[in-house]
C-alpha cells in the first residue's frame, strides 16, 4: 500500500494576519496619534544580578531542612500534640514528665521529634565530618580530629536514636 500524502497547504486571502496590521481605523489611529507628537523615554534599564549563594550557605538550608522534615515538623503542625507529656506515679502521685510517647510508633511529642531529629542531624554531620577527613590536601592532625569527632558524632547518634527506641517500644530488639 503506498504511504499516504501529507495535505498540501496553500496561502490564500483568509491567511493570518501580521501583528502590525489591523482593519480597524481606530486602532490604526491610537497607535500612530500618541507617537506622533510624544517619545517614549531613552531608559537605561540594569538587569538585576543576582547571585548564587555560597556552598555553605546551600548547605545550611538543606540540612536546617533535614532537620525540620525528620523532626516532624508537619505532623506537629497538623496534629498539634504537646510539648511534652506527663504522667502520674502509681504510688506517690506526683506527676512526673514523660518526654516520649510509649506504645504509639505513630505519634509522638514535639520535644520527642525535636530530640530524634537532632540526632539525625548529629549522624549526618558525623558522615561529613568523616568524608573531610578523607581530603588529601589537610595536614594530619586535622584529618584526625575530622574523623573522629565524625566517629564519635555518628556513634552517640547511633545509640541515641536506638535508645529512644528502647523507650518508645519497650521489647524492640530483644
Amino acid at each position: 500500500m503506498p504511504p499516504k500524502s501529507e495535505p498540501t497547504t496553500t496561502k490564500t486571502q483568509y491567511s493570518y494576519p501580521s501583528d502590525d496590521y489591523s482593519i480597524d481605523p481606530i486602532f490604526h489611529i491610537l497607535r500612530i496619534l500618541p507617537f506622533s507628537f510624544l517619545r517614549p523615554p531613552k531608559l537605561r534599564l540594569k538587569i538585576p544580578t543576582i547571585t548564587l549563594p555560597s556552598a555553605m550557605t546551600v548547605f545550611t538550608f538543606i540540612l536546617l531542612t533535614y532537620f525540620m522534615v525528620v523532626s516532624g515538623i508537619v505532623y506537629d503542625v497538623i496534629v498539634e500534640p504537646p510539648g511534652i507529656g506527663s504522667t502520674q506515679d502509681r504510688f506517690t502521685g506526683a506527676v512526673k514528665p514523660v518526654v516520649f510517647m510509649p506504645g504509639r510508633v505513630n505519634g509522638q511529642y514535639i520535644i520527642e521529634g525535636l530530640s530524634s531529629g537532632f540526632m539525625f542531624v548529629l549522624g549526618g554531620i558525623g558522615i561529613v565530618l568523616l568524608d573531610l577527613a578523607l581530603d588529601k590536601n589537610r595536614e594530619k592532625s586535622v584529618k584526625i580530629s575530622f574523623a573522629s569527632a565524625g566517629i564519635v558524632f555518628v556513634v552517640i547518634a547511633y545509640v541515641m536514636s536506638m535508645l529512644f527506641i528502647r523507650i518508645k517500644i519497650p521489647a524492640y530488639l530483644r
